[in-house]
């Protein structure tokens, strides 16, 4: 039963507890409620102290960055030591270029190894020391990669060239895109497999019109996001591209300029506005990285919410 009081009383219900009873307040007084209380402003605090030099870094990215930033600095070619003028055209389109060789290399190859390990053969040796090796290759330092490519590829040409910068950045994009395809196969409903088996269709007609165009956006967002990783990449460039000072072209068998490796080189120089350009390339650099992340981001959570 319920008892009614007089005005300014509360209805109490047998067994009940009251807006203001003393189980459901939270005081400091409580362990648990001032250990909580404790913990939660320590990862706030940490998670600012974490965050600050990141922020200080892109605000001196935009700062410094947008003051030398302008059209003609994405077209032209770098000035000579300590003149004005010029830009980091040729950076840029080799750059694209070389992160174009290294998707054309490690995109096929990252895919078919994960739809191999996904999805023919998951508890085969083989599947499991393939995982092992490219969880391996997620860690080394990128510099291997590119000694790696020196002296499979520039020592057998005897020259740098794009080509060789394409091929140490694909070592390091495979490991990302397998890894992610792996995922990305495993994370199709066994449904969908049998429905498509029970219709009568073979395994490759399984993987190719069933398993891959559901993967698809999760396979989109592990390619993004491996070439977010490797555009930004400046050791293995420097043992296998090198730089350029005018715009790459065909047959790309010569040293070719990239973004890293201009920001690398101006840096270090004592004209204004060379380090003033290196500083436009870095925000040029982190704008492009930026973009590719969140495609990659956008991807993925348009793909959850159709689902």
């Amino acid at each position: 039963m319920s008892s009614l009081g007089s005005a300014g009383s509360t209805t109490t219900v047998p067994g009940s507890a009251t807006a203001t009873s003393p189980e459901l307040r939270r005081s400091l007084r409580n362990g648990r409620s001032l250990a909580n209380a404790v913990l939660s402003f320590m990862a706030i605090v940490m998670t600012l102290l974490a965050g600050l030099p990141l922020l200080s870094l892109i605000y001196m990215v935009i700062v410094r960055g947008g003051e030398k930033l302008r059209p003609e600095l994405l077209f032209e070619l770098p000035p000579a030591a300590g003149m004005p003028g010029g830009g980091i055209g040729n950076a840029l389109a080799g750059s694209a270029l070389m992160v174009a060789i290294a998707s054309a290399i490690a995109i096929p190859i990252g895919i078919s190894a994960a739809i191999y390990i996904a999805e023919f053969a998951p508890e085969s040796r083989l599947s499991a020391a393939t995982r092992f090796a490219a969880k391996v290759l997620t860690g080394i330092p990128s510099i291997l990669a590119g000694v790696f490519a020196y002296a499979v590829i520039v020592l057998t040409m005897g020259k740098f060239s794009a080509w060789a910068g394409g091929f140490a950045l694909a070592i390091l994009m495979i490991p990302t895109v397998l890894l992610t395809a792996a995922d990305a196969i495993r994370g199709v409903p066994a449904r969908m497999r049998e429905a498509a088996i029970g219709m009568g269709a073979t395994r490759f007609q399984v993987v190719s019109n069933v398993v891959l165009p559901t993967a698809m956006p999760v396979l989109l967002t592990g390619v993004m996001l491996a070439i977010a990783r490797v555009a930004g990449e400046t050791a293995p460039l420097i043992f296998t591209a090198l730089f350029f000072d005018y715009w790459p072209h065909a047959p790309f068998v010569e040293p070719t300029a990239s973004l890293p490796v201009l920001i690398y080189n101006f840096s270090g120089v004592p004209y204004p506005e060379q380090i003033g350009m290196a500083w436009a390339a870095s925000l040029v650099l982190v704008i492009f990285v930026l973009i590719a992340n969140l495609t990659g981001q956008f991807v993925l959570n348009r793909a959850r919410s159709i689902r």
